[in-house]
């Protein structure tokens, strides 16, 4: 079983870099990020021809996420289920095949001295009471999306210059941490040690894919019961080498279950 992630950046912009993708690498389920649709205006058709059922939620022009799945999903539900604010074009999640996948594009946070930062932080928390109430580390949990975090100094092109960005200083990082620590194993991490692995490539950075100037904030996390059928995890570069392409790229790992 192959499942992707890819901050879209706007699906129906990124339309012909997605279908691309689905035929190019044919996985069983891709998780988007970023698709800044409504839900009545999702470009359904081209997905539904290539045999992708889809399960989303959007809004106009900010945030939304949506699951595409050629395996039955169940139970789909969108948002925490804590009687606060919902989140819910942050976060869709289901049964997919023989896995529970949780599809999240985490806040940004624009700014460390910002109220949107400190939101960030505490919807990783709510995360982590979510992880909690709905499931034990037992069970075959993947987590996957744009987090909006990079994890370590090796998953940023600079962090000596960036120690204070919203994705990358020691707050954030210790709030993802706390969640990783319910249960969860970085697959990429776990088959690839390698430094420079990116996800996302700056539009404003000068040819920042020819000189891998990047960050690593596009993730799959699993619990053990499924990261130990994991068999492969890795960074695909294609799509954001195309035209008019997403400034994310998919990570993608594969399962033998």
């Amino acid at each position: 079983m192959k499942v992707a992630t890819f901050n879209v950046n706007g699906v129906r912009a990124r339309l012909p870099v997605v279908t691309s993708f689905l035929e190019s690498e044919q996985p069983d389920v891709l998780c988007l990020q970023e698709t800044k649709v409504v839900d009545e205006d999702f470009p359904r058709e081209p997905f539904e021809a290539l045999g992708y059922e889809c399960a989303i939620s959007g809004q106009k022009s900010y945030n939304g996420v949506a699951i595409l799945s050629r395996l039955p999903m169940k139970g789909v539900r969108v948002g925490f289920d804590e009687g606060e604010p919902a989140d819910e074009t942050r976060l869709i999640w289901g049964k997919v095949g023989p896995m529970i996948i949780v599809n999240t594009y985490v806040p940004q946070g624009r700014d460390i001295e910002s109220e949107h930062y400190r939101y960030k932080l505490e919807w990783l928390a709510r995360l982590r009471e979510f992880f909690e109430r709905n499931f034990t580390p037992r069970r075959r949990v993947l987590w996957v999306g744009d987090i909006n975090v990079a994890p370590e100094p090796r998953d940023v092109h600079d962090p000596k210059g960036l120690r204070d960005h919203p994705d990358f200083h020691i707050d954030a990082r210790e709030a993802l941490a706390r969640v990783v620590e319910w249960g969860l194993v970085d697959l990429l991490r776990m088959h690839n040690d390698e430094d420079g692995q990116f996800s996302y490539y700056d539009y404003r950075a000068p040819n920042a894919l020819a000189r891998n100037v990047g960050w690593r904030v596009d993730h799959l996390f699993a619990t053990k019961a499924l990261a130990n059928k994991c068999v492969s995890a890795r960074i695909d570069l294609g799509p954001r080498a195309m035209e008019r392409p997403s400034d994310h790229t998919p990570v993608i790992a594969e399962f033998d279950l």
